[in-house]
């Protein structure tokens, strides 16, 4: 069973549905293309098309992503099941290093995402770590988990399972942890790190505000994105985990900033 097929099962253990590796590769690539079309996923996987039909058929059912005439196309939408199923692998092994950042008895706080998510797993396993976060998704996932989790109040977002407003704010302003891990959508140098969700980038703001260890925990595809709502300015975050695949003159430019770059 491969690392993507485990999770889902622990993640959604009554859907009866598992992303195998050929439909994780599929999703890989739909994610990066924003588009990409029948017969040179047929071409790429080496199966016939009735098997990439097949395929695209289950994934647009559990709303992985959408079908059209000849072709599959990415979701615009903030479902981390979904993310964590590209480029699962990568976000495991950010989330592991990620964990060795973090001491005993520390107390962190974890924004959310897909590499989040997973490192919040991570740490829950370890036991001896307590987890602030503002995701009902993360505070699912340690449901059977026992870990110290305390799930911040605010305004639910059924898609991405997220707590946002006013209220989450107010309790980010009066919590207090030593390491903020955060998720974001883009990063430029133009522009900083931003998000889709104007809510989510509010909260993350508040976070970082806060001025403690901020983490952005991201994966290389993020790198050259640019959103609509900024989280913070690059002088604003203390690290940035990512893997090997960004491009040096981002790296270069990060570390001319002063931030702390590790590769997972």
């Amino acid at each position: 069973m491969k690392a993507a097929e485990r999770y889902t099962a622990l993640r959604c253990p009554s859907q009866g549905f598992k992303v195998n590796a050929r439909q994780s590769e599929i999703l890989q690539l739909v994610s990066e293309r924003k588009r990409i079309q029948v017969t040179e996923l047929v071409d790429l996987m080496g199966v016939s098309g009735v098997t990439i039909r097949q395929d695209l058929n289950l994934l647009e059912q559990q709303g992985y992503l959408k079908r059209v005439h000849g072709a599959a196309v990415a979701l615009q939408v903030d479902d981390v099941d979904a993310r964590l199923e590209v480029r699962f692998d990568i976000k495991q092994a950010l989330a592991n290093k990620a964990a060795e950042l973090v001491a005993s008895n520390e107390t962190v706080l974890i924004e959310g995402g897909s590499a989040n998510a997973l490192l919040a797993r991570t740490l829950a396993e370890r036991g001896d770590v307590s987890i602030i976060t503002p995701s009902a998704y993360i505070a699912h996932l340690l449901r059977h988990s026992n870990a110290n989790v305390i799930l911040l109040g605010g305004v639910y977002q059924h898609q991405g399972e997220s707590l946002v407003g006013p209220l989450t704010k107010l309790c980010i302003d009066n919590i207090h942890f030593s390491t903020a891990f955060l998720g974001v959508d883009g990063f430029h140098c133009d522009t900083g790190f931003t998000s889709r969700d104007m809510m989510r980038a509010d909260v993350a703001a508040t976070i970082v505000a806060k001025k403690r260890r901020n983490i952005v925990l991201t994966d290389s595809s993020k790198f050259g994105q640019i959103y609509s709502s900024t989280i913070s300015q690059v002088s604003d975050i203390t690290t940035v985990l990512t893997d090997a695949a960004v491009a040096q003159q981002d790296l270069d430019y990060l570390r001319l900033a002063g931030v702390e770059v590790i590769l997972g």
